[in-house]
Protein backbone atom coordinates (compact mmCIF):
# COMPACT_ATOMS: atom_id res chain seq x y z
CA UNK A 1 0.00 0.00 0.00
CA UNK A 2 1.29 3.46 -0.87
CA UNK A 3 -0.13 6.96 -0.46
CA UNK A 4 1.64 9.87 -2.20
CA UNK A 5 0.88 13.48 -1.35
CA UNK A 6 2.35 16.73 -2.62
CA UNK A 7 1.54 20.20 -1.43
CA UNK A 8 2.51 23.52 0.00
CA UNK A 9 3.41 23.88 3.70
CA UNK A 10 1.08 26.05 5.78
CA UNK A 11 2.94 26.78 9.00
CA UNK A 12 1.33 26.83 12.44
CA UNK A 13 2.80 26.76 15.94
CA UNK A 14 2.61 24.58 19.04
CA UNK A 15 -0.56 23.70 20.93
CA UNK A 16 -3.05 24.45 18.14
CA UNK A 17 -6.34 23.59 19.83
CA UNK A 18 -9.50 22.28 18.24
CA UNK A 19 -11.13 25.61 19.13
CA UNK A 20 -8.40 27.41 17.16
CA UNK A 21 -9.03 25.08 14.21
CA UNK A 22 -12.72 25.99 14.28
CA UNK A 23 -14.20 28.40 16.82
CA UNK A 24 -16.95 27.11 19.11
CA UNK A 25 -19.31 29.92 18.08
CA UNK A 26 -19.10 28.76 14.45
CA UNK A 27 -20.23 25.26 15.44
CA UNK A 28 -23.38 26.72 16.94
CA UNK A 29 -24.38 27.95 13.47
CA UNK A 30 -23.76 24.68 11.58
CA UNK A 31 -21.76 21.45 11.65
CA UNK A 32 -21.45 21.31 7.87
CA UNK A 33 -17.67 21.02 7.29
CA UNK A 34 -17.87 22.67 3.85
CA UNK A 35 -19.51 25.77 5.32
CA UNK A 36 -17.18 25.75 8.34
CA UNK A 37 -14.09 25.46 6.14
CA UNK A 38 -14.56 29.16 5.30
CA UNK A 39 -13.60 29.85 8.94
CA UNK A 40 -10.67 27.42 9.27
CA UNK A 41 -8.11 28.76 11.77
CA UNK A 42 -9.72 32.23 11.73
CA UNK A 43 -8.58 32.98 15.31
CA UNK A 44 -4.97 32.29 14.26
CA UNK A 45 -5.16 34.17 10.94
CA UNK A 46 -8.47 35.68 9.73
CA UNK A 47 -7.39 35.28 6.08
CA UNK A 48 -6.15 31.71 6.43
CA UNK A 49 -9.21 29.90 5.06
CA UNK A 50 -9.29 32.10 1.98
CA UNK A 51 -5.64 31.35 1.22
CA UNK A 52 -5.79 27.54 1.53
CA UNK A 53 -5.47 25.59 -1.70
CA UNK A 54 -6.42 21.96 -2.23
CA UNK A 55 -3.39 19.82 -1.46
CA UNK A 56 -1.86 22.19 1.12
CA UNK A 57 -0.41 20.49 4.19
CA UNK A 58 -0.73 21.95 7.66
CA UNK A 59 2.62 21.95 9.48
CA UNK A 60 2.63 22.40 13.25
CA UNK A 61 4.76 21.94 16.32
CA UNK A 62 3.82 19.88 19.33
CA UNK A 63 0.38 18.92 20.63
CA UNK A 64 -1.65 19.65 17.49
CA UNK A 65 -5.41 19.26 18.04
CA UNK A 66 -5.39 19.61 21.81
CA UNK A 67 -8.63 20.54 23.53
CA UNK A 68 -11.99 18.97 22.91
CA UNK A 69 -12.51 15.71 21.02
CA UNK A 70 -14.89 17.06 18.38
CA UNK A 71 -14.62 15.40 14.98
CA UNK A 72 -15.55 18.60 13.16
CA UNK A 73 -12.04 19.91 13.89
CA UNK A 74 -10.84 17.15 11.55
CA UNK A 75 -13.61 17.24 8.96
CA UNK A 76 -13.28 21.02 8.50
CA UNK A 77 -9.58 20.56 7.63
CA UNK A 78 -10.51 17.92 5.05
CA UNK A 79 -13.30 20.10 3.65
CA UNK A 80 -10.71 22.85 3.05
CA UNK A 81 -8.79 20.45 0.76
CA UNK A 82 -6.05 19.56 3.23
CA UNK A 83 -5.25 15.81 3.24
CA UNK A 84 -2.39 15.77 5.76
CA UNK A 85 -1.16 17.47 8.91
CA UNK A 86 2.52 17.24 9.85
CA UNK A 87 3.31 17.88 13.51
CA UNK A 88 5.90 16.99 16.12
CA UNK A 89 3.05 15.48 18.13
CA UNK A 90 -0.76 15.26 18.15
CA UNK A 91 -3.29 15.02 20.92
CA UNK A 92 -4.40 11.39 21.03
CA UNK A 93 -8.06 12.15 20.34
CA UNK A 94 -7.27 14.37 17.36
CA UNK A 95 -4.91 11.71 16.00
CA UNK A 96 -7.60 8.99 16.18
CA UNK A 97 -10.29 11.28 14.79
CA UNK A 98 -7.93 12.11 11.91
CA UNK A 99 -7.35 8.43 11.06
CA UNK A 100 -11.05 7.61 11.41
CA UNK A 101 -12.01 10.42 9.01
CA UNK A 102 -9.21 9.97 6.47
CA UNK A 103 -7.02 12.95 7.42
CA UNK A 104 -3.39 11.84 7.45
CA UNK A 105 -1.54 12.70 10.68
CA UNK A 106 2.23 12.59 10.18
CA UNK A 107 4.44 12.82 13.25
CA UNK A 108 7.89 14.15 12.36
CA UNK A 109 10.39 16.90 13.09
CA UNK A 110 8.81 19.96 11.49
CA UNK A 111 11.44 22.47 12.64
CA UNK A 112 13.11 22.77 9.21
CA UNK A 113 9.90 23.45 7.28
CA UNK A 114 8.99 27.02 6.35
CA UNK A 115 5.75 28.59 5.12
CA UNK A 116 5.21 27.82 1.45
CA UNK A 117 7.81 25.03 1.18
CA UNK A 118 6.89 22.34 -1.37
CA UNK A 119 6.46 19.03 0.45
CA UNK A 120 6.03 15.47 -0.70
CA UNK A 121 4.89 12.78 1.73
CA UNK A 122 5.08 9.09 0.88
CA UNK A 123 3.32 6.63 3.17
CA UNK A 124 4.14 2.96 2.72
CA UNK A 125 4.04 -0.17 4.82
CA UNK A 126 7.77 0.29 5.39
CA UNK A 127 7.35 3.80 6.83
CA UNK A 128 6.67 7.44 6.07
CA UNK A 129 9.09 9.76 4.30
CA UNK A 130 8.58 13.51 3.99
CA UNK A 131 10.67 15.34 1.40
CA UNK A 132 11.03 19.10 1.57
CA UNK A 133 11.61 19.79 -2.11
CA UNK A 134 12.25 23.49 -1.46
CA UNK A 135 15.06 22.92 1.05
CA UNK A 136 16.25 19.51 -0.18
CA UNK A 137 15.60 17.86 3.17
CA UNK A 138 14.22 14.44 4.02
CA UNK A 139 12.45 13.56 7.28
CA UNK A 140 11.57 10.07 8.39
CA UNK A 141 8.26 10.14 10.21
CA UNK A 142 6.80 7.81 12.80
CA UNK A 143 5.41 4.77 10.93
CA UNK A 144 1.74 3.87 10.96
CA UNK A 145 0.46 0.35 11.59
CA UNK A 146 -0.81 -1.43 8.47
CA UNK A 147 -4.43 -1.24 9.66
CA UNK A 148 -4.18 2.56 9.93
CA UNK A 149 -2.65 2.82 6.46
CA UNK A 150 -5.56 0.75 5.18
CA UNK A 151 -8.10 3.01 6.88
CA UNK A 152 -6.41 6.11 5.42
CA UNK A 153 -6.18 4.54 1.97
CA UNK A 154 -9.92 3.80 2.10
CA UNK A 155 -10.70 7.39 3.08
CA UNK A 156 -11.58 6.72 6.72
CA UNK A 157 -13.00 4.11 9.06
CA UNK A 158 -16.54 3.93 7.60
CA UNK A 159 -15.33 3.45 3.99
CA UNK A 160 -12.82 0.90 5.29
CA UNK A 161 -15.56 -1.14 6.99
CA UNK A 162 -17.70 -0.92 3.86
CA UNK A 163 -14.81 -2.30 1.80
CA UNK A 164 -14.07 -5.01 4.41
CA UNK A 165 -17.48 -6.26 5.63
CA UNK A 166 -15.86 -9.38 7.05
CA UNK A 167 -13.46 -7.37 9.25
CA UNK A 168 -12.92 -8.78 12.72
CA UNK A 169 -10.77 -7.33 15.44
Amino acid sequence: MRIDLEGRARLLGDDVSTDAIILSRRKKETLDPVVLSRFLLESVDPGFAGSVRAGDMLVAGKNFGCGSAMEVAVTVVLAAGVRAVLARSFSRTYYRNAINNGLIPIECDTSGIREGDRLRAVLENSGIRVVNETRAGVMIAAPLPEIMLGILDAGGLIPYFRAHPDFRD
